[in-house]
This record gives structure tokens, C-alpha cells and sequence, in this order.
């Protein structure tokens, strides 16, 4: 196996790739092969972890981060909704609804993780380990973001009518081009793309929160690849 000496010049990962060259303490230089392993073992980890948390209760609408809102292009439909009786409770309720939805999908996305992962090759490692504290997620993001759409959509639409947010949409859209003050209906019902894309940023963004702390923080290297890989690197 070929020797790397691993030159990263990169202020972005303080405490951990900060650093020139990563040391050893046995004094034996890692393989370009150790390091991808690495890599895909943190990738590993990071997304196993981000699935098991999204796909349960609260999961995406406990974390105010990744939190699915009403959709920002119908704020119109949403103001008029919330003026009449009863209209701000059918708001929330459609909001906890999408949530749910998104919550119950999250398990379609482990297995495309990881066909992504075990493609991770040599050249892709070196590009990611020069990068920056989220470069894994966004090879991640790149090669997977087509296939978790069209595996996520149809999931996320059956989680939507089966927690009634496909019926809860319909409903609102239904009353808003009924008002007498209305006078551009809205004509799409499909609310399932919106929550489809909105659901695939809060799991990369919480993808990326994995890996930048696999990265910076001891506890969170829970194989012995990780310690080894990670716990050498000086500023």
C-alpha cells in the first residue's frame, strides 16, 4: 500500500485538520487506504446515526433546525387561513403532519448512503480530507441526492396521506380558493415535492453535524479506525 504524507494546510477543522501533516505516534505514516476507511467508517456512523434519530418521533419537528414549515411560496393561502376560526390550529396541525411524514421516510435513506460509501475511492478521500469539515457529506449530497428523491417521494406521499397531510392540504386549499376575497386559487395539491426536498436538506445538514463532531470530538470516534485515524492529528 502506498504512504501518504497527508499535507492539509487547512485553518477550517481546528483541533484536527489544522494541522500540516498528521502524526503518528507510533511513527508509522497511515496508507492512503487506512485514511479512506476511515472516512467511509465516519460516513458510516454519521448517517446510521442521522437515520436513527429522524426516523422516530419528533425526529424532524423536535429539532427546530430541520423543522418542516408551511411551505413559504402559499403564505398567502396560510394568512387567510389563520383569520378565520379555528384557522391557526389547521396551520399547526399540517405542520406536525409533514413532519410525521418526513419522520416515517427516514429509513429509505440508509441503504443509498451506503452503495454511495462503498464507492468512496482513493481519489474521492484525498479530495474530502483536503475539504472542509462537511466534504464527506457533500460526496454524499452529490451522489446520492437523485436517488433519495426518487425513493424518498413516493414514501413521503403514502406517509402524508396515511397521517392525513395530503387530506389536511387538500382541506386548506380547498377553503382558501373559496373565500370571496381570493383571486389567485391555488392550483397545485402535490405538497409532497415540497416536503420531499425539505426532509433531504434537515438529513444532510444532520449528516454534516455528524461528521464535523466525528472529526473534532473523541467521543464521538466509536471504532477503533476513528481513534487511530483521528486522535493524531496535531495543530
Amino acid at each position: 500500500m502506498r504512504k501518504v504524507a497527508l499535507y492539509l494546510g487547512l485553518a477550517a477543522l481546528p483541533g484536527i485538520w489544522g494541522c500540516e501533516k498528521l502524526n503518528i505516534s507510533d511513527g508509522q505514516a497511515l496508507s492512503e487506504e487506512e485514511v479512506v476507511a476511515a472516512l467511509k467508517e465516519a460516513l458510516r456512523v454519521s448517517t446510521d446515526t442521522t437515520v436513527r434519530h429522524l426516523n422516530r418521533l419528533d425526529g424532524y419537528y423536535g429539532d427546530e433546525l430541520i423543522r418542516i414549515l408551511f411551505p413559504p411560496d402559499a403564505q398567502r393561502l396560510r394568512t387567510a387561513i389563520e383569520a378565520l376560526p379555528g384557522g391557526a390550529s389547521l396551520i399547526q396541525d399540517l405542520i406536525v403532519k409533514m413532519n410525521r411524514a418526513a419522520e416515517e421516510a427516514a429509513d429509505e435513506a440508509k441503504p443509498i448512503f451506503w452503495s454511495a460509501i462503498d464507492e468512496l475511492t482513493i481519489q474521492d478521500g484525498m479530495r474530502i480530507l483536503k475539504g472542509d469539515s462537511t466534504a464527506a457529506t457533500a460526496y454524499l449530497r452529490q451522489r446520492t441526492s437523485d436517488s433519495l428523491y426518487a425513493r424518498y417521494k413516493p414514501k413521503i406521499q403514502a406517509a402524508m396521506e396515511e397521517v392525513g397531510a395530503q387530506q389536511a392540504w387538500e382541506y386548506l386549499v380547498d377553503q382558501y380558493n373559496s373565500l370571496p376575497t381570493t383571486l389567485n386559487p391555488i392550483q397545485n395539491r402535490d405538497l409532497a415535492a415540497y416536503v420531499t426536498d425539505r426532509a433531504l436538506h434537515g438529513l444532510f445538514v444532520k449528516v454534516g453535524q455528524h461528521e464535523t463532531r466525528i472529526r473534532r470530538d473523541v467521543q464521538y470516534r466509536v471504532t477503533d479506525l476513528l481513534r487511530r485515524v483521528f486522535a493524531h492529528a496535531t495543530g
